[in-house]
């Protein structure tokens, strides 16, 4: 063992960190008093994919992040990243993951530079300088680099959040809405650095998002959550076949409304229907 890895808890498996999924999710429940949040929820991610989360409000997709990302504990279950169990070795881990969402503001009066610096440090980014610089090159921020964050429109706060996510060089990166209230040019623009960032790094990506075109663009794989629960988990372009749905849209729209009984459309038709 390494020096810098920590031992397994007891009970725990030495991590296989070459051969392991990115994430590896088994009988995951997260309880909230009597609200079951998440329930009995298991799948592996593979390394160099892009997974969609979908599900609507309050069906478990941020509080099955929070766990993989070891924020949250479960209620029970297991959660390994790279082959490491979370919450218990995240110290081998979390340097090589990231978060990004738009709900979550970096200190408004520190400039761009600055927030970047703070959280290169924390992940202990060499040569943070140059890295920054790199970053501020790729992702079009030179613009306003030395400028508060307070002071800077939307799309540019999505561009220097992605900086924030990708300043550590992440082989995870889980994002949460990443282009919510985007206008259609910034979303796309988004997209395509995180589809570039993954094919040249073979990062892994879990996406949670309510743009159904977005997640049909992006992702090799979707999983779809409802109630805590996973409703169904493929491709997009099967789980569309199998919906007999033109759009992933469509295919949530039916999931949310309850027209799918076991893992078949009911007859209620999707259009001018009374729902």
């Amino acid at each position: 063992m390494t020096r810098n890895q920590s031992a397994p808890p007891p009970g725990t498996a030495a991590p296989d960190p070459d051969h392991a999924a990115a994430i590896d999710v088994a009988h995951l429940v997260k309880i909230y008093k009597t609200a079951r949040a998440v329930d009995d929820v298991s799948f592996q991610i593979a390394r160099g994919s892009i997974t969609g989360l979908l599900g609507g409000n309050g069906a478990g997709k941020t509080t099955t992040i929070a766990m993989i990302m070891g924020l949250v504990l479960p209620t029970s279950g297991r959660v390994r990243v790279l082959g490491y169990a979370m919450p218990e070795q995240s110290e081998d881990v979390l340097g090589r993951m990231n978060f990004e969402s738009p709900y979550v503001d970096m200190p408004m009066r520190l400039t761009v530079r600055q927030n970047l610096t703070v959280f290169g440090k924390l992940y202990a980014v060499p040569e943070l300088r140059e890295r920054i610089a790199q970053l501020a090159e790729d992702l079009d921020l030179n613009e306003f680099l030395d400028r508060p964050n307070g002071k800077l429109s939307a799309g540019q706060k999505t561009r220097v959040a992605l900086a924030k996510a990708l300043i550590n060089r992440p082989d995870l990166l889980l994002l949460d809405e990443p282009t919510a209230s985007l206008d259609p040019d910034t979303a796309d623009w988004v997209r395509q650095r995180l589809e570039t960032y993954r094919q040249q790094h073979g990062a892994t990506i879990l996406l949670a998002s309510h743009n159904m075109l977005e997640v049909e663009r992006l992702c090799d794989r979707v999983i779809i959550m409802k109630r805590g629960r996973i409703e169904d988990d493929d491709s997009p372009d099967n789980i569309m076949q199998r919906y007999n749905r033109a759009t992933l849209e469509e295919v949530f729209l039916d999931v949310a409304r309850g027209r799918v009984q076991d893992g078949a459309l009911q007859a209620t038709p999707l259009h001018g229907d009374a729902s």
